[in-house]
């Protein structure tokens, strides 16, 4: 086989459509675009439109909010996945294990904000973990088989309200 026998499967490569080309086409005068108006021009077709009645998305109130900029993004990781790893020799459970040497394990892609333990699966191993942040039911596995947790979250104070 050389370079030049090189094609595509039939019909993987399809023609493109000229439109506005003449009667003849099957796609002239409007081309595909209907009649008259505002969805016929470019770019000025209002999306949830409704003939001037007032539009769904502004008749409902508005709700809530995003805290975007200060929103934490965590890692989310199961003590499952952290067995699996000791099991496979990619994690030490004598080492302390934290956001760098999981990604260095390849349990995470990249360390982002921190990491959040959840407790999905099962461990065995006796293991020493410094996260963001751990469900309840993590940390008592976790000291269950033997290990200890360290929780780098500031701890959330108690608001109090003046009367």
């Amino acid at each position: 086989m050389k370079l030049h026998e090189l094609a595509g499967r039939p019909g993987a490569r399809k023609a493109r459509k000229r439109i506005g080309r003449g009667i003849g086409s099957g796609t002239g005068k409007t081309g595909g675009r209907g009649g008259k108006g505002q969805t016929a021009r470019s770019g000025v077709r209002i999306k949830g439109f409704e003939g001037g009645q007032m539009p769904l998305h502004r008749r409902l109130p508005k709700r809530g909010f995003k805290n975007t900029p200060f929103a934490r993004k965590l890692n989310e990781v199961n003590l499952g996945r952290l067995q699996q790893a000791i099991d496979a020799g990619k994690l030490d459970p004598a080492a302390k294990i934290d956001a760098a040497a999981l990604v260095k394990a390849g349990i995470l892609r990249r360390a982002k904000d921190g990491v959040r333990l959840l407790g999905g699966g099962e461990l065995k191993a006796k293991v020493t973990l410094s996260v963001f942040g751990a469900s309840k039911s993590a940390v008592a596995a976790v000291e269950k088989a033997g290990g200890t947790v360290e929780i780098l979250a500031p701890k959330a104070e108690a608001n109090e309200q003046a009367a």
